[in-house]
């Protein structure tokens, strides 16, 4: 049985403090980021704005493309981001979240 994944950036605010994490459910991953309780990090630096997501047929994939992402330059991140997020708004507003 196949596993989804997905890979994602959350940001305090536009070029702000980034994180890039993977999960196999972004919704509940989402929302412990917002409520402080996904990790120390994001609760300290308030990184609670998700501005990018990838799925993936495989959480396996989403794994390694994390671990890949981890290890970019800072600028090749925020490429990213901006390559469908321009404004770095926080997806999660009119979606499944609220």
């Amino acid at each position: 049985m196949r596993k989804l994944g997905y890979i994602y950036f959350m940001a305090s605010r536009k070029h702000g403090t980034l994180y890039v994490g993977v999960t196999s459910n972004l919704a509940l991953r989402v929302d412990q980021h917002k409520q402080g309780t996904a990790s120390v990090f994001t609760k300290r630096y308030k990184v609670n704005r998700l501005v990018y997501f990838e799925e993936h047929e495989l959480i396996t994939d989403a794994i390694q493309r994390e671990s890949n992402i981890k290890h970019w330059p800072r600028a090749w991140k925020v490429r990213l981001i901006e390559s469908v997020n321009p404004d770095w708004e926080d997806l999660t507003e009119g979606m499944w979240m609220r």
